[in-house]
């Protein structure tokens, strides 16, 4: 009796750890950037079948990147205090079984974005799995430019949702990708510097691990933020949004540049802290300025 018991209590955690190894929180905005490349694609929102799959196989493709860096990082995650209760560093997950899980979450999500949207936007899911957990992970390990290099698989995903809609990769697509690319290096430069004693412990060469005084990191949080405002208004320059769009990515992009400034002068854990929510804040709403001015 003791044993079923045992059994069926463990059951529901070993879910919740395959799951964890997903990261489906952290992946929705992964997903609703793609959603985002596909509206402004001019995607059919009416083609049902197209969008699901879209949506459903870059979650799943995500899920098994997710998986497949926790598998790579379970020893420096195990001596990270915000890692270290993951499934893999704390052992409630074998490897092969986590790789297994990991590769079938891939496999599916290709074989659904294929079969229901089309042969490129797999491509472009494959090279962003792939990008991710065979060249930003382990780059990780020996180099502060991997944050640059991980931006790229990172700025991927709406590029996914373009190539679903049109089969092709045009200009908007890459508008998108820059867009997103240079979000991402502040928003990741106020989370390496919140969390530089976790990555220094784990031997990570983050920039603001190696960069001690904190003002390299600054600077370089401000000059990507200043870059990300003229390319946020691209949409509007070229014809993919109109005028309420460029007004608001313009507010939107500005407040994001005096969080940015405030953090390099600072350089404090509290002005990184609002970098880090002000980006989070800032990446939905731009999109959903982009979609709303689009529809």
């Amino acid at each position: 009796m003791k044993s079923s018991v045992s059994a069926v209590s463990a059951a529901p955690s070993r879910s919740n750890d395959l799951v964890a190894l997903a990261k489906p929180r952290l992946n929705l905005l992964v997903v609703v950037s793609a959603v985002a490349g596909y509206v402004m694609a001019s995607g059919d929102t009416y083609d049902v079948w197209r969008l699901l799959s879209m949506i459903a196989g870059t979650a799943l493709v995500a899920g098994g990147a997710s998986a497949f860096n926790q598998i790579l990082e379970r020893e420096p995650d195990a001596l990270m205090q915000r890692t270290r209760l993951r499934p893999m560093p704390d052992g409630r997950l074998a490897p092969r079984e986590a790789w297994i899980f990991g590769a079938a979450l891939t496999l599916a999500g290709l074989g659904i974005l294929a079969v229901g949207a089309n042969l490129l936007s797999a491509i472009v899911a494959f090279v962003t799995m792939a990008s991710y957990a065979a060249v930003y992970t382990p780059l990780k390990r020996y180099s502060s430019f991997a944050t640059v290099v991980g931006a790229i698989p990172g700025a991927l995903p709406p590029v996914i949702g373009w190539a679903a809609a049109l089969d092709e990769l045009s200009q908007g697509a890459w508008v998108l990708f820059g867009i997103l690319f240079l979000w991402q290096l502040p928003h990741f430069l106020a989370i390496a510097w919140i969390y530089r004693e976790d990555y220094a412990r784990a031997g990570f060469p983050m920039l603001p691990v190696i960069d001690v005084d904190g003002r390299s990191t600054g600077r370089q949080a401000v000059v990507y933020a200043l870059a990300l405002l003229p390319l946020s208004l691209a949409p509007t320059l070229v014809g993919m949004a109109g005028p309420i769009y460029f007004v608001g990515a313009l507010i939107l992009s500005l407040a994001f540049v005096v969080l940015s400034i405030r953090f390099g002068i600072s350089r404090s854990v509290r002005d990184a802290r609002r970098l880090f929510f002000g980006s989070i804040i800032y990446l939905p709403l731009l999109w959903m300025l982009m979609i709303a001015n689009r529809i």
